[in-house]
C-alpha cells in the first residue's frame, strides 16, 4: 500500500516544482543577460485590465520581478510618462526598483544604448510599437530582430499602421489567448496586407502572493467581514461582482439590466433567496464620465439603490474576490484577451457567469466553472436567469467554485506562465543570437 503524502512532503514537493521552473529560466540566462523592457507609463486599459489601471504594465512588472529572480540585468524605460504625479506609476517604480530594477525614461541617448546592448527587447501592448522611431530613431532596425512584441489588445483601433508597421520584422509576438492570437493573425493579413511574425499563445496565471490569500481561510474571512461590514450587507447576503475598469466595452450597463431583471424574476416567482446584491468594481465618480453617469441613473431610476454598490477603481482586488459570493465577467464585443481577474476569481472558489467571447472560452468551462452568456443585448435576459440559477442553488454554486479552483491550480498558476514565457524567450534569444 502506498504512503500517503505528508503536508510536510507535499510542501517539499511543490518547492522542487517551484525550483524546476527557476531553473527552465534560468537556462537561458547569465548574470550577463541585458533585458530592456519598453512601456508607456501613462496608462490607457488594455484589453485585460483587471488592475483597473491597465493590466499590461502590472503583468510586465511580474515578468521583471521573474527574470531579476534568475539573475538577469533588467532596464525598464518608461514613455510618455504623465505630467502631474501619479500614484500608481509611483508605485510601481518604488516596487522595480527595490527588487533592483532599472528605470530610464525613454530620451536620450543613454536609451538608445541600452536597446541596442539588450540581448532581448520586450515592447508591452499594441501602442508600444508607434513609440520605437520615437525612441530609438535611426537604430530601429537594429533592434527590431531582438524584439518579443507582448500584445493584450484587440480593439479594432490598434489595426493601424502607425502602431504595428514593425510588427512582420521582431523576433516574435507573445498574446494572451488563442482567440486573440487568431484574431491578430486574421485583422492584419486582410486589413493591413501585414503578416504576423511567429507568435506564441501564452496563457497568464496567478501571482503567489494572490494565491496565499486565496488559500488562507482565515484571511479570507477577516477580509470578507471587514468588506461587507463596509458595503452594509451580511454575511448571507448574495454578492455578484464585476470587476473591471467601467466601460461600455466592459459591459457594466447590461450587467445592471441583467441583476435588475433577476430581482424581478426572484419577486414574480417568490423564490425564497437570501437579498442579492450587485457590485460594481472599477468606478470613478471623479471622472464623471457620461457611461458612469449612465449606470448610476439606471440604478436610481429602477429603485435600487439598496441592492447596487459602485467601488472605486483599486490596485487590490483580492478583498473584494473574498467578499463576494460570484464573479460577473461581461466584456462585450470581442470579450477579454484573457480576462485574468477571472482566473484570479476562480482561485477564490467563485463560479463565473461569462459572456461566451474572447479568452473566457479558454479559461471557464460552461456548466462546470460557470455559466456562459451571449455578449450584447441579446446576453441580458440569459445573464438574468443565470444570477437566478446560482442565487437558488448553494450546492451548484459551490461545487462550480470548487472546480474552478481545481482548474487554476492545474493551468493557471504563476509557475504555468513562467514555464510557458521561458518557451519562449529561448526561442526569441536564439532568432536574436542568429541575426547578430
Amino acid at each position: 500500500m502506498a504512503k500517503p503524502i505528508s503536508s510536510s512532503s507535499s510542501f517539499h514537493l511543490q518547492s522542487l516544482k517551484k525550483k524546476t521552473w527557476l531553473l527552465t529560466i534560468l537556462a537561458l540566462f547569465s548574470i550577463s543577460t541585458l533585458i530592456v523592457l519598453l512601456f508607456r507609463a501613462s496608462f490607457s486599459p488594455s484589453c485585460d485590465d483587471r488592475l483597473l489601471y491597465g493590466g499590461g504594465p502590472l503583468l510586465l512588472m511580474e515578468l521583471a520581478f521573474l527574470l531579476r529572480g534568475v539573475g538577469a540585468e533588467v532596464v525598464w524605460i518608461t514613455y510618455q510618462k504623465p505630467a502631474e504625479p501619479d500614484e500608481v506609476v509611483y508605485s510601481l517604480e518604488n516596487k522595480m526598483l527595490d527588487r533592483g530594477v532599472q528605470i530610464l525614461h525613454a530620451k536620450g541617448q543613454k536609451t538608445i544604448d541600452t536597446a541596442l546592448k539588450a540581448d532581448l527587447v520586450v515592447l508591452n501592448t499594441a501602442v508600444a510599437g508607434k513609440w520605437l522611431d520615437a525612441v530609438l530613431k535611426d537604430n530601429v532596425s537594429r533592434v527590431l530582430p531582438k524584439i518579443l512584441w507582448w500584445i493584450h489588445e484587440m480593439r479594432g483601433h490598434y489595426f493601424n499602421l502607425e502602431y504595428v508597421k514593425h510588427l512582420p520584422f521582431v523576433a516574435a509576438a507573445m498574446i494572451d489567448s488563442h482567440t486573440t492570437a487568431e484574431y491578430w493573425k486574421n485583422r492584419t493579413k486582410e486589413r493591413l496586407g501585414i503578416k504576423m511574425p511567429d507568435t506564441f499563445v501564452v496563457h497568464l496565471g496567478n501571482s503567489k502572493d494572490l494565491m496565499e490569500v486565496a488559500e488562507d481561510s482565515v484571511a479570507k474571512r477577516v477580509l470578507r467581514e471587514h468588506v461587507r461590514a463596509t458595503l452594509g450587507v451580511q454575511n448571507e447576503d448574495l454578492l455578484f461582482a464585476i470587476i473591471n475598469s467601467v466601460s461600455r466595452g466592459k459591459g457594466q450597463d447590461l450587467f445592471l439590466h441583467a441583476f435588475q431583471e433577476s430581482l424581478q424574476i426572484i419577486k414574480e416567482k417568490k423564490l425564497q433567496v437570501p437579498p442579492v446584491h450587485a457590485v460594481v468594481v472599477g468606478s470613478d465618480i471623479s471622472a464623471q464620465t457620461k457611461f458612469e453617469t449612465e449606470l448610476r441613473s439606471f440604478v436610481t431610476e429602477k429603485k435600487i439603490q439598496n441592492r447596487v454598490h459602485f467601488i472605486n477603481k483599486t490596485l487590490t482586488v483580492a478583498p473584494y474576490l473574498a467578499a463576494i459570493d460570484v464573479l460577473v465577467q461581461n466584456s462585450q464585443a470581442r470579450g477579454e484577451c484573457f480576462g485574468r481577474i477571472t482566473i484570479e476569481a476562480m482561485a477564490f472558489q467563485l463560479p463565473v457567469l461569462g459572456t461566451a467571447a474572447g479568452g473566457t472560452m479558454e479559461i471557464v468551462v460552461n456548466e462546470t466553472t460557470g455559466l456562459l452568456h451571449p455578449a450584447g443585448k441579446e446576453g441580458v435576459t440569459p445573464l438574468a436567469r443565470n444570477i437566478v440559477k446560482l442565487a437558488t442553488h448553494v450546492e451548484r454554486r459551490l461545487t462550480m467554485g470548487w472546480k474552478g479552483y481545481v482548474r487554476v491550480k492545474e493551468r493557471f498558476l504563476e509557475h504555468h506562465m513562467a514555464d510557458r514565457i521561458a518557451h519562449v524567450l529561448k526561442e526569441v534569444l536564439r532568432k536574436a543570437k542568429n541575426s547578430a
